[in-house]
């Protein structure tokens, strides 16, 4: 009988032991993701979640078009900040956070744009994977327009738009606000922008090579919405 108990403790250690999760961040976007320093609204919230259904969590940063391809060799278990229109055959989560997409450009070019088809009178600079992401109208829009550029680099943008060298970026607010403080000795942030709120907000989601581990995700998700960890998670990150 002993040795009967010893098998039974050697499969529950086994049992107890995480299964790795290769997981797949986009580069440095402040508040959300700060590459390399395991924290950010939306790195902690993913992250919680995946240990949250007994992953051991091992993640790798990368522009999002390599993330996207990096999922399909098998490189990757996951990767966040996608959702189902990226394109990618997936199993995708829960939506986890929204993100709240404008056009911004500088004021003192008054421009006139009204709906998302205006953009293409304009040089548009947007995140990678935008023109997926964003609905089908702004793919449309993306594609006939010769002057739409993505930029793997968050930060690209900021200078971009403020030394006038774009004419429009598609961002975040608060991924902007942020990384103006890494750019102000560059160009000047203190410029006034129009804010053009052509999108609703932005849902996002963990897309995943194997469904059982979606599903686990899922129930991780769920289990940080209602023990109060996402809560705290998003009030550490209010001030932005």
């Amino acid at each position: 009988m002993r040795w009967l108990w010893g098998v039974g403790l050697f499969w529950l250690s086994l049992l107890a032991v995480a299964e790795p999760l290769r997981l797949g961040f986009g580069t440095h976007k402040p508040p959300y993701v700060f590459e390399g320093e395991a924290r950010g609204l939306e790195y902690e919230i993913v992250v919680q979640a995946a240990q949250q259904a007994g992953f051991a969590v091992r993640v790798q940063y990368a522009p999002m078009e390599r993330l996207h391809l990096m999922l399909r060799r098998g490189e990757l278990d996951a990767i966040a900040t996608t959702n189902e229109r990226s394109g990618v055959t997936a199993f995708y989560s829960e939506p986890y956070i929204l993100y709240r997409n404008v056009a911004l450009a500088l004021r003192a070019r008054h421009y006139r744009i009204e709906r998302i088809a205006d953009l293409g009178r304009y040089s548009v600079s947007a995140f990678q994977r935008a023109r997926f992401l964003l609905g089908s109208e702004f793919q449309r829009m993306a594609e006939a327009n010769p002057r739409y550029r993505e930029e793997a680099q968050q930060i690209a943008r900021n200078r971009l738009l403020y030394s006038g060298r774009v004419d429009v970026v598609v961002a975040d607010m608060r991924i902007l606000r942020y990384l103006n403080r890494e750019v102000y000795d560059q160009v000047d942030v203190g410029q006034p922008l129009a804010e053009y709120p052509l999108f609703p907000p932005t849902p996002y989601q963990v897309g995943f090579r194997q469904q059982a581990q979606r599903d686990r995700f899922d129930s991780g998700l769920a289990a940080i919405r209602a023990n109060g960890e996402y809560r705290a998670i998003e009030r550490k990150y209010a001030m932005y």
